[in-house]
């Protein structure tokens, strides 16, 4: 055989140099086998199961780089399975897991491995069932959210091109509307209502083109308080009744029992106070003592509830937003401790979360240490001693930074 395939190449080489074509010679030349990379292609179910298993390690890790480098070796046509089974797999998991979720799919966007319309593809597969899930899933629609939210970022999808395209499905459901206006409320923790409702109109995006024919646009609008996407001279309501520090404190606990999300609580804030009363001292530590109470649990001992400050960490982070108000929000925290009457390890248990959030910073909590201010002095040397361990640790994580 060998011998053969060298003969029909010396001859081959002879019909070249006299210019001719030894047709028999071509007939018996050993065939191109297939490039080594070509592979059969996966099945749905395989691709089902590779793409769980990337989901998988991806949330375990969260390691993204890692994840871009695994999905972009999946077959371009095939990931808007990729994309379904992302949304299928984090629907009825933590916030968190969907925002990574979310973050990657924006991720893959924006590096080109992933197209506008497998990423729609795969989203609209699980909208078209979204309301058959509702019955099992009665916040889907804020899952849905979370999960879509982050494409609005930079190098993601347009707001107008977006909406539109996630509507489809929905309109006929009468579940458009739903769906936006909470991926309108995330958009708005992150930033003003005034550049939400900015980006809305710049889209040229109209609320009776996501709604059924007979729901009135208006009222839904102000029911939902998306107000601030009709004009700018409806984000701010120029008649504000001015409320009491009772008030205020009041109104700020019912919410918090009854679990408001942030943003119910972002629209409250501002649909009732100015921007002065949101500075005050009489705003800043109603805020802090409603957040702190709404995160003890149990009782003789209390303990925190470390899950409800993170969640909370955003509301604190918006309006205790320098060293002056973080140190009204420890007064705050310590004047709690005393109407508890000093719970041992729950002042250092706070001061350890809030640290960890970001909420309070080093210099406030050494601002709060050394404070001589008379007004503030009742329940102040108790408070003291409880957090003496946090100190030391502070300083001495302080020392290690230095030294480093």
């Amino acid at each position: 055989m060998l011998w053969r395939v060298s003969s029909v190449t010396d001859e081959r080489e002879r019909d070249r140099e006299r210019g001719t074509v030894n047709r028999n010679a071509k007939r018996e030349t050993v065939p191109t086998p297939p490039p080594a990379s070509s592979k059969p292609a996966l099945t749905e179910e395989e691709l089902e199961k590779k793409s769980t298993a990337i989901i998988e390690e991806y949330l375990h890790i969260n390691d993204m780089k890692e994840a871009l480098q695994c999905i972009s070796q999946l077959s371009c046509s095939s990931l808007s399975v990729f994309v379904r089974t992302g949304i299928e797999s984090t629907l009825e998991r933590s916030t968190i897991a969907r925002e990574h979720m979310g973050l990657l799919f924006h991720q893959l966007l924006k590096t080109h491995t992933l197209s506008t319309q497998q990423y729609y593809k795969g989203l609209l597969e699980v909208l078209e069932v979204a309301e058959d899930m509702e019955i099992d899933i009665p916040h889907i629609w804020l899952y849905l959210a979370e999960l879509i939210c982050p494409m609005l970022q930079e190098g993601g999808i347009p707001m107008g091109p977006l909406f539109r395209e996630v509507s489809k499905p929905l309109v006929p459901l009468g579940k458009a509307g739903v769906l936006l206006v909470e991926i309108l409320r995330l958009l708005c923790k992150a930033m003003s209502h005034k550049k939400v409702g900015a980006m809305w109109r710049d889209a040229a995006l109209s609320w009776k083109d996501f709604l059924p024919e007979d729901k009135d646009a208006n009222k839904f609008v102000t029911e939902e308080g998306v107000e601030f996407t009709l004009g700018e001279e409806c984000v701010r309501k120029s008649s504000k009744v001015t409320l009491s520090p009772e008030d205020i404190s009041r109104e700020l606990e019912r919410l918090l029992q009854e679990k408001a999300d942030n943003q119910r609580i972002f629209d409250w804030v501002e649909a009732n106070l100015d921007e002065q009363q949101t500075s005050s001292d009489t705003f800043v530590r109603p805020l802090m003592t409603a957040v702190c109470q709404s995160a003890i649990i149990g009782e003789n001992p209390y303990k925190v509830d470390a899950t409800e400050m993170t969640q909370r960490a955003k509301l604190l982070q918006r309006y205790i937003n320098n060293e002056q108000k973080e140190l009204q929000a420890l007064y705050a925290l310590q004047s709690l401790m005393m109407q508890l009457e000093q719970p041992p390890n729950l002042l250092r248990t706070f001061f350890d979360v809030l640290y960890d959030e970001d909420v309070i910073k080093e210099d406030s909590f050494y601002r709060w240490e050394s404070s001589k201010d008379p007004a503030e002095q009742q329940g102040k040397g108790v408070a003291l001693k409880s957090v003496k361990a946090f100190f030391t640790w502070l300083r001495e994580a302080e020392d290690e930074s230095d030294s480093s």
